[in-house]
Order: structure tokens, then sequence, then C-alpha cells
């Protein structure tokens, strides 16, 4: 009879990788100021996280967590379905609603949540869902956990969703969902919402974007990508989550009043988990307001976002589609993206390096992000850092080759590949 552990104990996956000093991941922070963290007693540059607007440090809203938890304490103790819904939490839902010109708005505990938490109870057993290869692996899950019909098209490719809506028919039973991310995570680069919105209204499907790199960040209002192209109003469902812009952790879903009142009632990840603690939500509302009263912090992003996108490029970079505050350095290769990882940590840069499945083979990369409360002088040092081990490693440069080295560690298919 085979032990249920066998399988952990012969998972070797990451073993080369240790061996070599390239494993680069679960690095413990032990103090950080938002733009510089401290790890094993070393400072390094931090150029892979998502706080765009550098609110987590701000002493506002760390002001209003420590207030929310002297009104509320420190957990909500409770689902909201229950015995956790504060006044605060209601607060929050009016004013994002407003925010993103929506009838209503729901808050989750975190962002994972409120994907799988809100796809999951609309997808019914003749309901058809369509979804971009490139969407978040939370929409992946939601969508397996709902009773409806996958179908996914290639990334941004309108013309594979056209023929892919257009498979679907038109005179079966059940309705149409189209989720796709509105900034892509690990590419930086958009989806055209103009487009997807008009093949929804073509196809008569509903259309939800999950906006968690966008809201905050792009739009005159900072009310994200739908904003950014002029398209509010022919989006159903809008998603963000609050770990980015917002300073926080959670997510809000938002939509029509009806639709949030049936995924109020049906949601198991929102009433069988623990509300929003109450810290969050203080946060939250803190980082909100400053949003819609400080536009010269999106602004600072994206000067800060063109020009180390432009130096990048000219350095010889592919920098991709990206067009928002991630800004990948594309390696195409395991092997070189953990050399590239591990060289830039060594001279003090923390970024960040992603390999299939987070994204498509040969497209490895090494993400960057960045934040509004970047120094000039921080930014010179990263082109500093990536141009000189860039060089070393010939990423770039007259000796540059793209030859493939192969993959870090002989790995098994994930489950996302598997279901691509």
């Amino acid at each position: 009879m085979a032990d249920l552990f066998e399988k952990c104990v012969q998972w070797k996956d990451y073993d080369s990788a240790r061996e070599a000093g390239l494993y680069p991941y679960f690095n413990p922070i032990q103090e950080t100021t938002g733009t510089e963290v401290v790890i094993g007693g070393k400072t390094l540059l931090m150029v892979g996280s998502n706080n765009y607007l550098g609110l987590t440090t701000d002493p506002r809203v760390k002001e209003a967590a420590i207030e929310a938890v002297k009104r509320f304490g420190t957990s909500c103790s409770g689902s909201r379905f229950l015995s956790g819904t504060l006044r605060l939490h209601e607060e929050l839902e009016e004013k994002l609603a407003a925010f993103l010109k929506k009838e209503s708005a729901l808050v989750y505990s975190t962002g994972f949540q409120t994907n799988q938490g809100t796809i999951a109870p609309l997808l019914g057993r003749d309901d058809r869902v369509f979804i971009d290869r490139g969407d978040h692996a939370s929409i992946l899950d939601g969508v397996d956990l709902g009773a409806g019909e996958r179908k996914r098209f290639r990334h941004n490719d309108m013309a594979d969703l056209e023929r892919v809506l257009t498979a679907a028919g038109t005179g079966r039973k059940g309705g149409k969902l189209i989720v796709v991310d509105g900034v892509f995570s690990m590419e930086g680069d958009l989806s055209p919402l103009p487009k997807v919105a008009e093949l929804a209204k073509t196809f008569g499907a509903r259309l939800m974007v999950d906006d968690a790199h966008g809201v905050g960040v792009l739009g005159a209002n900072g009310r994200g990508t739908c904003e950014h192209f002029g398209v509010e109003d022919k989006v159903d469902l809008v998603m963000t989550t609050f770990s980015k812009s917002f300073a926080s952790l959670g997510g809000v879903i938002a939509g029509p009043k009806k639709v949030m009142e049936w995924v109020k009632h049906r949601s198991r990840a929102l009433i069988f988990s623990a509300a929003m603690t109450p810290a969050a939500v203080g946060a939250c509302l803190k980082s909100l307001e400053i949003i819609q009263t400080e536009p010269e912090r999106r602004a600072r992003l994206h000067a800060i976002t063109t020009r180390m996108r432009t130096a990048f490029r000219e350095m010889g970079f592919d920098t991709g589609t990206s067009e928002s505050p991630i800004i990948p350095l594309i390696v195409g290769d395991d092997i070189r993206t953990f050399l590239f990882w591990r060289g830039l940590y060594d001279a003090g840069l923390f970024a960040n390096p992603v390999i299939s499945p987070a994204t498509a083979p040969g497209q490895q990369l090494i993400r960057t992000s960045y934040m509004a409360t970047h120094t000039d002088a921080q930014l010179d040092r990263v082109l500093e850092i990536v141009r000189k081990v860039g060089t070393e490693l010939e990423l770039i440069g007259p000796n540059a080759h793209k030859r493939p080295l192969g993959r870090m560690w002989g790995r098994g298919n994930s489950p996302e590949e598997e279901r691509a």
C-alpha cells in the first residue's frame, strides 16, 4: 500500500537550485522602509513589491490601522455571514462602490478568495466561462470550483476570443461570462478591454475584470484599467485587491446590487472565512482616501515607469509589451533567470525570478516593479546594478547570447500546465 507522503519525500524539484545557492523563494524580510528591505542583515533595494503607491509605510495609513485596532480589537473572530461584520466593513464597501462607479461592493479577506468566491457561485451547470490563458491562478480556481464549462483563449488574442465565443454558439441554455486580468501580473501588459467589451456585448456575455494591479495605478482618478480605456460602463464586475495600491490585505468585487446579494449568500469563500481584520479595513479606508486626493503619486509612478522601461530597452533588454509599473526583463531560460536573480541579489537588488507555469515557456523573466516613493538616486542604482550584472552574464551587450541553458531542475507538469 502506497504511503500518502511518499511523493513528498521523493520530491526533489528544488534540490539542485539549493545546492547551487540559487533558491530564490521564501526569503524572510527582517525590516522594511518600503523601497529598501533588510534580509539576513543585508540592505537591498526593493524592486519586487506590489506596493505601487508606497503606502505600506505611510504614517497616516499605519495610524488608521492602529485606530481601528483600538476601536474594534485585533480580530472580528467570525465570518461576515454571522458575527464578523463590522460597520467598518460596510463603510469600506459603500466607499469602494462609489469609487468604482458600481451599485454595490463586497469585501473579502484576501484577493484570492475574492476571485474564487465570486466566480464559483455565478457559474451554474449550463453556463460557460471564457478566460485568458494569462489569467491569475485565483480565477482558474474559481472557475474549477464552479459548475460551468470552461473555455480558454490565447493571451490577449481577440481573434481567438471571438473564435471560442462563436464556437460556443448562441442558442444554448445558460449564460456566458468573460473574465480577464486588467493588468497581467507577470508581464505587466494590459488586456485590450475595449475589444473584450465589444465582443462581450456582441455575444451576450457578462464581463468581469480582475484589476488587482490596475486600481490605484491607472486612470485619471486611479479607478484602474477600465477607467484608463474608458469602458467602466461596459464592464459588469470589477475586482481588485488591497495588498497592492491599498497597502492592506483583502479584496473587493463590485457590480450590480442583486448580483452582490447573490454572491454574498452563496459564496463559500466569504461565508466560511473570517472577516477582514479591523486593522486591514482601517488601512484600506485611509489608502482609498489618499488614492482619491493625491493624484501626484500616480504621476510620479508613471514617470518612474517610463524612465525605467526606456532605460532597460536602451540597454538591450526585452521588456515585452509592459504598459504598467510591472516591467519584466525577459531572459527566456530557467538557468539564466536564476543566475541573473542571484547576481542582482548579491549586488543589493531584490527582484523576482519568474519561470513557467507563472509565465509561458521561453518567457522566463526577472519581474521588476516600482513604487511612487522610489527616489531618483535609488533608480540610478537599480539601473547600474542591472546593467552590470546583465553584461557579466552576457544577457546584454556585444557578447549577448540567447541559446537556452535549460531548466534549473527537472520538473513535472504543474496543474496549470496540465490544464492549459
